[in-house]
């Protein structure tokens, strides 16, 4: 049996030098750190566009421009803090939804199509996808309750496993999606681009006039 299907939303910031991926600089400028974040973004976008989905949001702090595809709802970001945010981008998309991060373009529309048909499942509250850095990729609610990030505390070494955590004490039945590596350092970089070497992003690092960049 299954239950609602969810919205798929991405959660990003708007790719302006000097406000992204700032951990890539150095060895990056602010320009090409930029760069690789608009397209880790594209990557992201694009794996959403080709999954099938009812509605699509992207979740921006920034202003949109024209690297928006057709068919994304636009709403901000609101709040003080990544778990502030996290809680008023699910009320206010206000139905089931998988919300993914920018920050893993190795992202496939298989593994979204997988992701969101978990959520589905009778019995399955909730689903997330750990990161190696200890954080997570994508986290799914079939009740978009705020409640669900009370407490977390975002970008430390134990945020998944916090987060699994409240997800618990809240009585939710969660289900693990596969694990990825996100992009904070050039060595994530580096590691991303070879999983998707065909990727907008991969493309993009290779531009980097950086020997390690280089080596991708």
């Amino acid at each position: 049996m299954s239950v609602s299907a969810p919205a798929l939303a991405v959660i990003a910031k708007a790719p302006v030098a000097g406000r992204v991926k700032t951990r890539l600089c150095p060895p990056c400028t602010p320009q090409q750190a930029a760069a690789l974040a608009g397209a880790a973004l594209e990557d992201t976008l694009a794996a959403v566009a080709a999954t099938p989905a009812h509605r699509r949001v992207l979740v921006l702090d920034g202003e949109p421009g024209d690297w928006v595809p057709e068919g994304f709802e636009v709403i901000p970001q609101r709040g003080d803090g990544l778990a502030e945010r996290l809680a008023d981008a699910f009320a206010t998309i206000g139905e089931p939804t998988l919300l993914v991060g920018m920050d893993t373009p190795q992202v496939t529309a298989r593994m979204l199509i997988e992701a969101t048909a978990l959520l589905r499942m009778e019995g399955v509250d909730a689903v997330q996808g750990d990161a190696d850095d200890g954080g997570y990729w994508a986290i799914g609610l079939q009740r978009p309750d705020p409640a669900a990030f009370a407490g977390v505390p975002m970008s430390a070494e134990h945020t998944g496993v916090a987060q699994r955590a409240r997800l618990a004490e809240l009585g939710l039945a969660v289900a693990d999606l596969p694990p990825l590596r996100d992009v904070d350092t050039i060595d994530d970089a580096v590691a991303v681009a070879a999983q998707a070497p065909a990727s907008h992003f991969a493309a993009a690092l290779r531009a980097v006039d950086d020997p390690a960049a280089r080596a991708a």
